[in-house]
């Protein structure tokens, strides 16, 4: 029994007197969209998150089941020469606002599915470092963005 009693005070401690990690609770995303190219091409998605909580939040991934694969990208530009890369994390500070907007951030939707065509809407999970979620509806639009 004291065994048991110290391991729970040892954890309590713990606990108490580590810090607690951020959460997106205080996330609100707006504008969600994706860009859905033809012949099955990956689709580009787009989106505006603010951060009304009291600490930054990192955002690590995104899931969509109308896609084989969701990925965080960036585009870049050096020399006049463009291309694509993955992004491991995005930083939201406390009252802050980003936006994944074509020509930068991009969510990259590899394998679009039969869900993902323009004039309907799709789910999407923002995952944080936390483990927290959020979720969002996203409208899909043809390539013009219409």
């Amino acid at each position: 029994m004291l065994k048991i009693a110290g391991l729970c005070t040892i954890a309590v401690g713990f606990c108490i007197g580590s810090v607690a990690p951020a959460s997106a609770a205080g996330i609100a995303i707006s504008h969600g969209w994706f860009r859905m190219l033809p012949s099955g091409q990956p689709a580009g998605g787009y989106f505006t998150m603010k951060n009304s909580g009291t600490r930054p939040v990192d955002l690590v991934a995104a899931q969509s089941a109308a896609c084989g694969m969701l990925m965080l990208h960036r585009s870049v530009s050096n020399s006049g020469t463009s291309r694509m890369e993955d992004v491991r994390s995005v930083s939201i500070p406390s009252g802050g606002t980003f936006s994944f907007a074509p020509g930068g951030y991009h969510l990259m939707c590899m394998d679009p599915g039969a869900a993902m065509a323009p004039g309907k809407s799709v789910p999407v999970t923002l995952v944080f470092s936390d483990g927290s979620k959020v979720n969002a509806n996203f409208a899909v639009k043809n390539a013009a963005g219409e």
